[in-house]
């Protein structure tokens, strides 16, 4: 069963995972043009790419567990899967910069000092910044296996940076965000498990 599943997931284009990944931002610019997001649309917009962003990171975070617990692997999917998160960061920021404050960067620099759910997303998107730059192969070469993997442990403080993000904005433990924040917890507990079997 898991040398089947490998095989027909080797068989799977990459290009893939991007176009399914990509699928929610016509249907959410569709909604924002007809009226599906309600009276207020900039503000169910900018949750909804908010939440693809955590949901992608998450997925990403998924990759060595499920490769390590069940011997199927998604390793060929993972860099797409996380760059797909850090699009998603993006166009959240954009929609808050370009729709909601309108570039009135006054606001902006008051939003950073005052809010700190505003501050945790930003440091989010900054720790990811680095990831997305050296997701290509001729950095990944320069740079060096080792290196590289130090660099890109820098996924997990920023994934729990969006998701206290998450909830900060949303102020209630929606059954979605438990769903998140206890997934988040065993991925770090099967993480920080290993390295101590490791020490």
């Amino acid at each position: 069963m898991r040398l089947r599943m490998n095989a027909w997931l080797r068989a799977v284009p990459v290009w893939t995972v991007w176009l399914a990944g990509l699928l929610p931002v016509p249907f959410l610019v569709w909604a924002l043009l007809t009226g599906g997001l309600g009276p207020d649309p900039v503000r169910p917009l900018e949750h909804e790419l908010g939440l693809w962003a955590l949901r992608f990171l998450i997925a990403a975070l998924c990759v060595t567990p499920i490769l390590r617990l069940t011997g199927i692997t998604l390793m060929r999917f993972r860099r797409a899967l996380g760059l797909l998160g850090f699009t998603y960061g993006v166009l959240h920021l954009l929609v808050w910069l370009l729709l909601d404050i309108q570039l009135r960067f006054d606001e902006i620099l008051r939003d950073l000092l005052r809010r700190p759910y505003i501050t945790l997303g930003m440091l989010a998107l900054i720790l990811l910044l680095p990831l997305a730059w050296t997701s290509r192969d001729s950095v990944m070469r320069r740079m060096g296996p080792i290196r590289w993997r130090r660099l890109h442990l820098l996924a997990w403080p920023a994934t729990l940076a969006a998701l206290l993000h998450y909830i900060m904005v949303l102020r209630v433990w929606e059954p979605q965000v438990v769903v998140y924040a206890v997934i988040i917890l065993i991925l770090l507990g099967l993480r920080f498990g290993r390295g101590r079997r490791g020490a």
